[in-house]
C-alpha cells in the first residue's frame, strides 16, 4: 500500500491560487477569489489545502497572485500554525517590478516561474492543484494510481454528462484510462468507453518531476503564455507521453457518505457560490462538513461562543434551518435559512432568510433582509430592507443577479 509517510516524503505540491474571480464581483473586488468566505467560517482555498494536508502532503507552495493581501495573511496566520520540523505551507507571490496584474501569463507559466523549488526538491512527483474550488479528496490515492500506471501526467477528471461537456476541456480516453486526445469545450465530445457521460478536467494534476521540468523547458521555448490545457497536455499527446486520467467518483475518504461522492463545485458565479452555500443549511446536505475523519481545517480565530438573546412575545433571538459561527449574537431578532460568519451581530426586530453574511456584518433593529450575500464588516441601518425592492437595491449600488441574489459590497473608505 502506498502510505502517506510515502506521499509526503516523495511529493511536493503546488497550488495555484492566483485567480481573479470576476465572475463573482463584486466579491472579489478586494480579494482574490480563493480568499472568498464559503460556509461561515472557511476561505474557498481551505479545501484543496485541507485535502493536501488530510492525504499527508505537507510540502506546498502557494502562488498567489492577484490582490493577495488577504490571501497571504489567511495562510500565514492560519496554516503556518501547522507547521513541523521539515513541513511547511508558505505562499509565494511573484517577484517582479512590474505594475501589471498579469504576473503569471498561463497555469504552466505560473509553475515555470517557480520551477528552481522543484527542481531543488528531491521529490519524485509534483502535485499542482487549483485552489478556487470546492471538494473533498484524498490525494494519496491520485499519486497511487499514477505510480501504478507509471504515468508522466494524471489528470484528475469529473465524470459529466454529455449535454455538459461544452463548459469543460474533455479528455477523450481509451478502456485502460489513458489519454489518447484533449478537447476544449467540444460539441460532440467523445463519451467514456462504455458509458453516456464523459470525463471533464479539473484542472488537478499529478506529474512526474523529471517530465515536468522537461515540458516546461520545452514549451517555454514555443508560448510566452504556457498553459496546461492549451499547450502542455497536447504537447505531451503529440510526443506520446504516457497521460491518465483519475476519476474523482472512485476516491473515498474516510467518513465518506454515498451522496458526497464525487462533490465537485466551481462556485465562479454569484449564482453557484450562493446555491453552494445554501446546500451547507439542508438536513442532508451533498458536502459533509462534520466529517471529523476529514476536517476541513481554517483559523479558528479566538472568538467565544455564538449566542441568542431576549425571550419576548415580539423580540425574541431565534436560529433557525441556519448555520451560525463563534463571536455571533442574535439579539431579539430572527435568522432563518442563512449562514452568518463569525462576529456577526443582528439587532433587535429584524430578520434575515436566505442570506448569507459574511465575517463581523451588523445587522440594524427592524430591518428586513432576504436572499442576499452581505460582504466583510458591513453594517445595515436600521429600517432597511434588501431583496424586497430590486429596483430599490440597484438604486442603492448593490449587485443583484438576474436570480435576484442580492449582493451587499464592502465601500471604499
Amino acid at each position: 500500500m502506498y502510505s502517506m509517510d510515502n506521499v509526503g516524503r516523495n511529493t511536493i505540491a503546488m497550488v495555484l491560487a492566483g485567480g481573479k474571480g470576476e465572475r463573482l464581483s463584486p466579491l472579489t473586488n478586494r480579494r482574490a477569489k480563493p480568499s472568498v468566505a464559503f460556509g461561515g467560517k472557511y476561505k474557498i482555498i481551505d479545501f484543496v489545502l485541507s485535502n493536501l494536508f488530510n492525504s499527508g502532503l505537507k510540502k506546498v507552495y502557494i502562488l498567489t497572485q492577484y490582490r493577495a493581501y488577504s490571501l497571504n495573511k489567511h495562510i500565514r496566520e492560519s496554516w503556518g500554525k501547522w507547521t513541523g520540523l521539515g513541513e511547511f505551507y508558505v505562499a509565494i507571490s511573484p517577484e517582479t517590478s512590474s505594475e501589471s496584474e498579469e504576473w503569471f501569463r498561463g497555469t504552466a507559466d505560473a509553475i515555470l516561474q517557480y520551477l528552481r523549488f522543484v527542481e531543488s526538491s528531491d521529490a519524485d512527483y509534483v502535485a499542482i492543484f487549483g485552489g478556487d474550488h470546492i471538494y473533498k479528496m484524498d490525494i494519496a490515492q491520485m499519486i497511487h494510481f499514477h505510480r501504478m500506471n507509471r504515468a508522466d501526467l494524471t489528470i484528475a477528471a469529473l465524470e459529466v454528462p454529455m449535454e455538459d461537456a461544452d463548459r469543460f476541456g474533455i479528455l477523450s480516453v481509451n478502456d485502460d484510462a489513458r489519454v489518447e486526445a484533449f478537447n476544449e469545450k467540444p460539441a460532440n465530445p467523445e463519451p467514456i468507453p462504455g458509458r453516456e457521460t464523459c470525463f471533464a478536467s479539473m484542472g488537478n494534476y499529478i506529474f512526474s518531476t523529471k517530465k515536468l521540468i522537461e515540458v516546461l523547458l520545452e514549451g517555454k521555448k514555443k508560448y510566452e503564455d504556457l498553459d496546461f490545457g492549451k499547450h502542455v497536455i497536447p504537447m505531451m499527446l503529440a510526443a506520446g507521453d504516457r497521460i491518465y486520467t483519475y476519476n474523482l467518483n472512485d476516491n473515498v475518504i474516510p467518513g465518506m457518505k454515498a451522496e458526497e461522492r464525487g462533490y465537485w463545485k466551481d462556485v465562479g458565479t454569484i449564482e453557484s457560490y450562493y446555491e453552494a452555500n445554501m446546500d451547507l443549511i439542508n438536513v442532508s446536505p451533498q458536502l459533509n462538513l462534520y466529517n471529523y475523519k476529514w476536517p476541513i481545517l481554517t483559523n479558528q480565530g479566538n472568538y467565544p461562543p455564538a449566542k441568542t438573546v431576549f425571550d419576548e412575545e415580539e423580540r425574541r433571538g431565534v436560529n433557525i434551518d441556519s448555520y451560525v459561527c463563534a463571536g455571533c449574537i442574535t439579539s431579539g431578532s430572527t435568522v432563518r435559512r442563512s449562514i452568518l460568519g463569525p462576529l456577526c451581530k443582528v439587532n433587535s426586530y429584524s430578520l434575515v432568510e436566505d442570506s448569507i453574511l459574511f465575517e463581523n456584518v451588523t445587522i440594524g433593529r427592524h430591518v428586513r433582509i432576504k436572499k442576499a450575500i452581505i460582504d466583510k464588516g458591513v453594517t445595515i441601518p436600521d429600517n432597511s430592507e434588501i431583496g424586497y425592492d430590486l429596483e430599490a437595491d440597484k438604486r442603492r449600488g448593490y449587485t443583484v443577479t438576474e436570480s435576484g441574489i442580492v449582493v451587499v459590497p464592502r465601500r471604499d473608505r
